[in-house]
């Protein structure tokens, strides 16, 4: 589950997302600020000249900087931090510093004042990393007038400027990440009232650390009025594509937004990524998925799906009321319409004994729960049959023939099943094969992208002939090799992509994927851990606000709203916490380790704690289901089924 682009980008960068929940918290700003109060939303036209927009050779030039100092407030550029220093409030907070101020030290910390000063003062950094940081120091404090003008002022005046990791093993460039951040901040704040338009930022030959090769493409847009909650009627607008004609599909209006069908009815993905693990066990410690099969106690049903139960209380003891029994129940009270699935055997020999039908379609006969049908195309080495420490090789005819029979096996097996949704192939594969975390997919898609995408291409094109009435979709790691998608795998139905991209939803993902591929999204992984691993305890609140504003933007950006119209849904990661993940712990040890730098209230992902639902002390795994707040948030507020 690691974030979108390369999951090298990680340790700096990702800490910039994340508010800590003590600043979420906030409605109204939290802090004081000297300087002038400047102008809300500005425009950068008024107070100098743009050229090249839209272009490599784009270029702002100030005309008057008296005008654009007192338009844009506070100390930002090109203010000068003359008032700061002077006033007491910033006195009194660099007066109990000791020494020198290393801004680095002033990011996520819970305190946006601090942060504020910290880094609006730093003499340490270029101006566009400084505006950049001060600009999320004011998001977090509630000031978002005056942060969306920083981040906006980091895009019109220094879009070429990057900034490097402390050991130079990658780079990022403030201007991009302050154009996301626009984006969500204007869409998951209404009353803001307005958003920036037309706005664009691409950066070619992005995909390494040298900087004299790319070419940077900048539109700064214009602020227009804006109300993310108005409706448009697509019932008065034309179908211009199709993808699919049978009993799922998908379809794309004159206004390019695009709608998942099922049955000719409009179908909004409420998805969970379903692997309940038991205590103990690795979720490679197997032949196939166990879930569907075990039956611990020998009562004649599957455990998981039966005989689960619902510890509302949390008192780890099943009281005479606490009446909800099964993860099939469980899953409809949260409102879920599908689950997420993979194909587990390790063989090169398909083994339909894996699934247990009998259960996916009891899922789907008694609360019209569909699956989706994963398949991880040699991640994991899952189908290739490839060594672990070299990774599958997507240039190997024999690998490739393997993943292509068994595929083939799979989709005959369940391709007339009722319970089947979709098919994704893959699963983050393009992640580097030298990355050695939990989440290492051990493949060599990154160094063969074109090899890689084009036999995806070839499995989408396999799908639709032997079962045409189920769309493919490409289960991606953020945003990486999007061209390279578009260019080579246009079977390719649905653009699927794990990502995690921080406590104000997705930014700019669906605008890219609409521009670039032009395919419906589901964002097959999103979520949060719900410890806090600076707090050293349970974070259930931290964990519910990071669900809640994902949701948010999921929805917000689905057909028929006024944002990019290609969301077709989202699938939660996870359902129940898995206590194998963590290399710091034993499988029976709910480990609380800091295994991966993530965009979460503290900066870090525990990752058997993703669970919206945990198996308490372990003890009664693998039945004990306890519910977290953010499993409230779906079931009462977020999801709806009909």
């Amino acid at each position: 589950m690691p974030k979108d682009k390369y999951f090298l980008y990680i340790s700096i960068l990702l800490l910039t997302f994340s508010l800590p929940s003590s600043a979420k918290k906030k409605a109204v700003p939290t802090f004081p600020l000297a300087g002038p109060k400047g102008t809300f939303p500005l425009d950068f036209s008024k107070f100098g000249t743009f050229t090249g927009v839209g272009t490599e050779n784009y270029k702002y030039k100030i005309t008057d900087r008296t005008g654009l100092r007192k338009a844009m407030g506070a100390t930002l550029y090109p203010n000068t931090n003359r008032d700061l220093f002077n006033d007491p409030n910033y006195k009194k907070w660099r007066k109990a510093q000791l020494g020198p101020v290393n801004p680095w030290e002033y990011v996520n910390t819970g305190n946006p004042q601090s942060e504020y000063y910290a880094w609006a003062t730093s003499n340490s950094t270029t101006l566009g990393t400084k505006l950049y940081f001060s600009a999320q120091a004011l998001a977090e404090g509630g000031r978002y007038h005056l942060a969306l003008k920083a981040y906006h002022a980091v895009l019109v005046h220094f879009p070429r400027e990057a900034c490097w990791s402390e050991d130079r093993s990658f780079v990022w460039y403030p201007a991009q990440k302050a154009l996301s951040e626009i984006l969500s901040i204007t869409r998951q704040n209404p009353k803001i009232g307005y958003r920036l338009k037309d706005a664009v930022y691409e950066i070619k030959n992005e995909e390494d650390t040298d900087l004299k090769n790319d070419i940077i493409i900048v539109n700064p847009g214009h602020w227009e009025k804006y109300d993310p909650n108005k409706k448009i009627d697509l019932n008065k607008l034309k179908i211009v594509n199709r993808r699919g004609s049978g009993k799922v599909r998908l379809v794309q209006y004159e206004n390019k937004h695009w709608q998942l069908l099922v049955d000719d009815e409009p179908f909004f993905v409420q998805g969970v990524t379903y692997n309940p693990t038991k205590v103990g066990r690795d979720i490679a410690d197997t032949e196939g998925s166990r879930w569907m099969h075990e039956d611990a106690n020998n009562n004649g049903w599957v455990d998981t799906p039966y005989d689960s139960w619902f510890d509302a209380n949390k008192n780890g003891r099943r009281d005479s009321n606490e009446t909800i029994e099964g993860d099939i129940e469980i899953l409809n009270l949260m409102g879920a319409n599908a689950i997420r699935i993979f194909r587990m055997n390790r063989g090169l020999e398909y083994n339909p004994k894996e699934f247990n039908k009998k259960v996916l379609r009891d899922l789907h006969q008694r609360h019209g729960i569909y699956v989706i049908m994963g398949e991880f195309l040699g991640a994991y080495t899952i189908g290739s049959g490839a060594e672990w420490d070299i990774g599958t090789d997507y240039k190997s005819k024999e690998q490739l023939a393997s993943m292509e029979n068994l595929l083939t096996e799979y989709v005959l097996d369940h391709k007339d099943e009722p319970y089947v949704l979709m098919w994704v192939l893959g699963n983050e594969n393009l992640l580097p094969s030298d990355y050695n975390s939990v989440n290492a997919t051990r493949t060599l898609a990154h160094k063969q992208v074109k090899e890689y995408l084009t036999f995806v291409d070839k499995m989408a094109k396999l799908i639709h002939q032997i079962d045409p009435h189920h769309p493919v979709a490409v289960g991606n790691l953020g945003l990486a090799s999007l061209e390279e998608h578009a260019q080579y795998a246009p079977n390719v139905d649905i653009f699927g992509t794990n990502s995690y991209r921080g406590s104000r939803g997705f930014g700019d993902l669906w605008g890219r994927v609409r521009e670039i591929f032009d395919r419906p999204v589901l964002i097959t992984e999103y979520g949060c851990d719900a410890y806090n691993s600076r707090q050293n305890a349970p974070d259930e609140e931290g964990q519910a606000k990071y669900h809640r504003a994902a949701w948010k933007d999921i929805v917000l950006n689905s057909a028929g709203g006024v944002e990019q119209g290609n969301s077709i849904g989202g699938v939660v990661f996870e359902y129940v916490d898995e206590w194998w993940k963590s290399h710091a712990g034993s499988w029976t040890q709910h480990d609380t380790s800091r295994d991966s730098s993530m965009p979460f209230p503290d900066g870090w992902s525990s990752e058997e704690w993703l669970g919206v639902l945990s198996q308490g002390n372990g003890k009664k795994s693998p039945f004990l289901r306890q519910p977290r707040k953010a499993f409230y948030l779906y079931k009462n507020h977020l999801w709806k089924k009909k």
